[in-house]
């Protein structure tokens, strides 16, 4: 077929006049993305400008001092540095083993017409607010913790991990409750990594006569990256959650390594403390505590996504496996 110049000036015209809007549409999206970084770098610079007096004043010794006294203008926050990490990891390592379970049975194990409305249903927790939760902890988890902390033996109590009034709240039901929201985000993710394993990996694994407790043992290895990746993700969540930690942590500026003992954390200490900081010292010592929790959560979801991103790019890249047909006929020729 013989193509004329008409042709071919009709086609560099088809596709400059598409151009134009492409460029357009991928200038709008970047600046969409540059607004995105620009207001996160706005907010850490506003919480650095408002913490200035505090960094200056206390520097390094404002998180390892244990005293936080706003009357005498003495401020630690050390306590609520040990309340967070303490609640999140013990959440972290209740909630980790469920959700892995739970994205496993979703992306291996599940019948067909079960897979859709327990995915839905696990998702559901998700969007539960966190005031929700708060509110049962108060009303059904606390009870059941404190029944457990009286019905105790004396011997385990004397432990210091054991310790501290049997009243409900405390450092457990902030963990209890932790790990039960956390538990919705790690499995959602965690199920998406599963199901983005290429099946070759499955195939591979029967092939070699692996059973399927085998296969998925190798499915999960595939995609360690991505589990690993969906659990700093529920970490990230338990280092901000405030008004459910708030309602049942029981809000003592103590560190204790007891369960029972009441404790607080960053979170908790910002959302209880903000509306009563009567002087600018008071109000910078809050703003630095925000603004450590701001640069702890951003570093934990930042690494969580990379590590998911190189999951997906490590599947992009494993070529197909070959037909046993094709195979065969390449030894052959």
């Amino acid at each position: 077929m013989i193509q004329g110049p008409g042709f071919k000036n009709s086609v560099r015209r088809s596709r400059s006049d598409r151009r134009g809007p492409d460029a357009l549409f991928r200038r709008a999206t970047g600046a969409v993305a540059t607004l995105v970084i620009l207001l996160a770098a706005a907010i850490a610079f506003e919480l650095l400008r408002l913490s200035r007096l505090s960094i200056e004043k206390f520097g390094l010794k404002f998180w390892t001092g244990k005293i936080w006294d706003p009357v005498s203008g003495e401020f630690g926050a050390s306590p609520f540095l040990w309340g967070t990490l303490y609640s999140s990891i013990l959440a972290l390592l209740v909630a980790g083993p469920i959700a892995i379970g739970i994205a496993v049975f979703l992306s291996e194990l599940a019948p067909g017409g079960w897979r859709r409305p327990l995915s839905f249903l696990t998702e559901l927790l998700a969007a539960i607010p966190s005031i929700v939760y708060g509110l049962w902890g108060v009303f059904v988890l606390v009870p059941l913790i404190r029944k457990l902390e009286t019905g105790m033996p004396e011997s385990l109590r004397k432990l210091p991990i054991f310790s501290g009034p049997p009243v409900g709240v405390g450092m457990l039901a902030a963990a209890a409750i932790l790990a039960i929201m956390v538990i919705p985000f790690s499995s959602a993710v965690a199920r998406e990594v599963l199901r983005a394993v290429p099946a070759s990996q499955r195939e591979a694994a029967y092939a070699l006569g692996a059973t399927r407790f085998e296969a998925i043992r190798a499915v999960l290895f595939h995609g360690r990256t991505g589990v690993i990746g969906a659990l700093l993700l529920g970490f990230g969540r338990a280092l901000g959650e405030t008004m459910a930690v708030t309602m049942v942590i029981g809000n003592n500026p103590k560190a204790s390594l007891s369960l029972f003992a009441p404790q607080h954390t960053m979170a908790a200490v910002l959302a209880n403390e903000f509306t009563e900081a009567a002087d600018d010292l008071y109000l910078a010592a809050l703003v630095e505590i925000g603004l450590v929790l701001f640069v702890v959560t951003l570093v934990v979801n930042a690494l969580s996504r990379l590590l998911i991103w190189s999951l997906e790019r490590g599947s992009r890249r494993i070529p197909p496996v070959a037909a046993p047909e094709a195979v065969s006929g390449a030894e052959a020729a």
